[in-house]
């Protein structure tokens, strides 16, 4: 189905701001949306959404998403989970996976976060240092290990080493 000049106007919308508060790391994204329109759904989630929600859940649903998000795990709609597998499934060939991004890719933020760890601070630590959120640092900390491909706290406190940060 293709969405209209109107729709797509505000899926794209949506996909940028979603993309800005995701890439500096701001919040986690939970989308709220009256559109159960495929193209908002994978617009949010490439855009960097950690859930994506009807605008009809119930209230209890809704503070429990909150928490999920908050807790660094995913959530999507049940109505919409059903195509999301679909889609996946059907993909015959996987999608190239873009080459790393790298040190040159981080925010200012993300190379405060960066040298922290290389100077062995919990997260605690740092967000008493940086004056962030301790949820906001793990969300800092899992998208460095993203950029930099790294699997833990310690490879990346060595990456900082490394670098110099």
């Amino acid at each position: 189905m293709s969405l209209g000049p109107t729709y797509q106007s505000a899926a794209q919308g949506r996909a940028t701001a979603t993309g800005i508060v995701a890439g500096e790391g701001l919040a986690d994204v939970l989308v709220l949306t009256t559109f159960d329109l495929d193209e908002f759904v994978f617009g949010a989630l490439r855009a960097g959404a950690a859930g994506f929600l009807l605008k009809n859940t119930e209230a209890g649903d809704l503070i429990e998403a909150v928490r999920t998000v908050a807790r660094g795990e995913g959530l999507i709609a049940p109505a919409v989970t059903r195509r999301l597998i679909a889609e996946f499934a059907a993909r015959s060939v996987p999608e190239p996976r873009p080459a790393p991004e790298g040190p040159a890719a981080l925010t200012p933020r993300e190379r405060e976060v960066l040298a922290c760890l290389g100077r062995g601070l919990s997260n605690a630590e740092i967000a008493d240092r940086l004056q962030l959120a301790e949820g906001t640092v793990k969300t800092h900390v899992s998208r460095l290990l993203g950029k930099l491909e790294l699997r833990s706290r310690l490879q990346t406190a060595v990456s900082a080493q490394e670098l110099g940060i």
